[in-house]
């Protein structure tokens, strides 16, 4: 009452504000610097950051651009009120800041305090503040190039991922087949190259054009993710991959219709060259899903006033890409002029078949997992792989002969190499059918949660209120390393404020590579497995899971669309209120669903990661 009363009386006469603040950004020599100076009236005081209850505080809003470094310092000069340590004078608040990005960002807090006069305080105040900053870099500057930096790493990384890899048997067992002209085969080459570039490019211009004009990239989001994740490209890739294979073994050859032969030997560059294209074609609509949260990334970009940017960043990230698939296609032009005795080129072709059909089954898996057709659980797909690198090893051996083989008179020291490193893979991936992680291969094996049986599978710590919550809300789902948590992100939000937790996002996909990599390397560290349990309710949203919802739960957009699976809607809603069309990302929310920081991207920094929770 006390209290109430001396704001009143305060109002009532009018005086002057009893603390007046000032906000400023400044750089630094190893970053950015926040203060917010508070000048403190004669005759008021207030209690400094030690005081729990009462006493003054600064929070700043975390987004991309905006990252607070370290914890809030106070600068003041200490003052004594009937035994406490109290602020007259002038009062400093100081945070350390990481900022990002081009051109211009806002750096925007709160300050909260209460002001006291003699023995009696007002009620908490606060003022909120918005400082624009500018940053260095920006179109054609340093920024840019950074980016390009970025963009040439991410390009030439992207060979090791599940999706690209495949596609390298292939291009060598097609540029085998080239014309006896070097001259010729590394023309090829060089336009192999350029047609990825090209399909990469374009298109990306021509969509960065459309969305400059007209405002808009949902139906963009829309068609990546079909391409990505939908069964019938998906299906049709894995039966490509399986009769490349088949093939290798020499079940037959892969030959032209006579008719397209005699109109290659009229026009043999036109001909050769198209089939050049539909190769480079086949590899871009293969490894897309992959290559997919870079080119989101650049989307995000060219709808956030960005033009040049996202075009010269794609440029670079496409001919990064495209160099080693332009060596592996010059390397069969030498291959051609070596020795063919001892069928040792059908050696090659017969091993990279093995390869093809344990790669392929990537693209099976993704369908099986979007689908829940439930064909290829984790312990299926390990089992055809030890199979498959086992048949290897015995035909490396010269213990398996096909039809176009020579006889294995002995091994060579290279051969003997192969054997060793093929059966040291297989004795890696056996603890794996009884659930052993293979973190190695997170990206290519379905997901843990998927097998059946996992020995010594630990039984998950009873918690009376979170299951009563999640029975309560009837969206919840099992996820990695035995962790809870909600497929619908209302549920999630409603179990956080009842929990007082605040709320993970994770925004994923069942045939998201680099998710499956996250939660085996970075979930998978004791501290951030605690932390997500104890801090956290998470909801997991899967923006590619074909399940078809109830009539009722359908969602209509803007555009009069309306999205009826559980994938479309996610992938809606995480593009409206996140802004991201790409996995994996993470957000943190608090129990009323604010955004307290984020997004995280790709990122196997286990203690950058934990910082990010904490």
């Amino acid at each position: 009452m006390i209290k109430l009363l001396f704001t009143l009386l305060l109002a009532a006469a009018a005086i002057d504000v009893p603390v007046s603040w000032q906000p400023e950004v400044k750089k630094t020599s190893d970053g950015y610097e926040l203060t917010v100076t508070g000048q403190i009236a004669d005759g008021y005081y207030i209690h400094p950051m030690t005081e729990a209850y009462v006493g003054a505080s600064l929070a700043v809003e975390e987004n991309e651009s905006v990252q607070c470094l370290g914890l809030v310092s106070e600068q003041y000069t200490p003052s004594d009120y009937k035994g406490e340590n109290v602020v007259t004078g002038t009062y400093v608040l100081r945070q350390k800041l990481e900022l990002s990005g081009e051109g211009k960002t806002e750096v925007k807090g709160t300050v909260q305090w209460s002001a006291c006069s003699g023995d009696a305080c007002g009620l908490p105040e606060e003022y909120e503040f918005s400082v624009p900053v500018k940053l260095p870099g920006a179109s054609g500057s340093s920024g840019l190039w950074g980016l390009i930096l970025e963009a040439i790493l991410w390009g030439l990384l992207m060979l090791l991922t599940p999706c690209v890899f495949p596609m390298v048997p292939m291009t060598v067992s097609f540029f085998l087949k080239q014309s006896d002209n070097p001259t010729a085969g590394r023309f090829k080459a060089l336009m192999y190259g350029l047609f990825i570039v090209l399909l990469y490019t374009v298109p990306i211009c021509i969509i960065i054009g459309l969305t400059w004009a007209f405002g808009g990239s949902a139906v963009t989001a829309d068609i990546f993710n079909w391409l990505s994740t939908h069964w019938l490209p998906n299906i049709l890739f894995f039966i490509i991959f399986m009769v490349f294979a088949a093939s290798f073994f020499g079940a037959f050859e892969i030959v032209l219709p006579s008719k397209w032969v005699n109109k290659a030997d009229k026009g043999s560059d036109k001909g050769g060259l198209l089939g050049v294209f539909f190769l480079a074609l086949t590899l871009v609509l293969v490894s897309f899903s992959c290559t997919g949260p870079i080119v989101g990334t650049v989307l995000i970009k060219s709808t956030s006033g960005e033009f040049w940017a996202p075009m010269v960043t794609m440029l670079a990230f496409s001919i990064a890409f495209a160099i080693p698939f332009v060596l592996f296609a010059f390397f069969p032009s030498v291959l051609k002029k070596l020795p063919k005795s001892g069928g040792w080129l059908n050696s090659v072709k017969v091993v990279l078949g093995f390869i093809e059909v344990a790669l392929g089954l990537k693209f099976l898996s993704t369908a099986d997992q979007t689908y829940h057709w439930h064909l290829l659980d984790r312990e299926i797909y390990l089992a055809i792989w030890i199979v498959c690198f086992t048949l290897l090893g015995l035909y490396l051996l010269g213990k398996i002969r096909f039809k176009y083989d020579s006889p294995v008179e002995h091994l060579s020291v290279g051969r003997l190499a192969l054997v060793i490193i093929d059966f040291t893979f297989v004795l890696y991936l056996l603890p794996g059918l009884w659930g052993a992680p293979l973190k190695a291969l997170s990206g290519y094996l379905p997901p843990l949660e998927t097998q059946d049986f996992v020995l010594g599978q630990y039984t998950p710590q009873a918690a009376p209120a979170e299951t009563t919550l999640q029975q309560q809300y009837g969206s919840e789902v099992s996820l990695a390393h035995g962790l809870k948590g909600y497929s619908k992100l209302e549920d999630g939000i409603a179990a956080a404020a009842a929990e007082g937790k605040k709320v993970f996002v994770d925004i994923t996909g069942h045939g998201c590579v680099n998710c499956r990599e996250m939660e085996a390397r970075v979930w998978s560290d004791p501290r951030i497995l605690q932390s997500l349990r104890d801090d956290y309710v998470i909801v997991s949203l899967y923006v590619d899971d074909k399940t078809k919802l109830p009539e009722n739960e359908w969602v209509t957009t803007a555009s009069g669309k309306v999205l009826k699976d559980v994938g479309r809607v996610n992938a809606n809603l995480v593009m409206e209120r996140f802004g991201v069309n790409s996995q994996p990302n993470y957000f943190i929310l608090d129990a009323e669903g604010n955004v307290l920081k984020g997004p995280r991207g790709y990122n196997l920094d286990r203690d950058d990661f934990l910082s990010f929770l904490k």
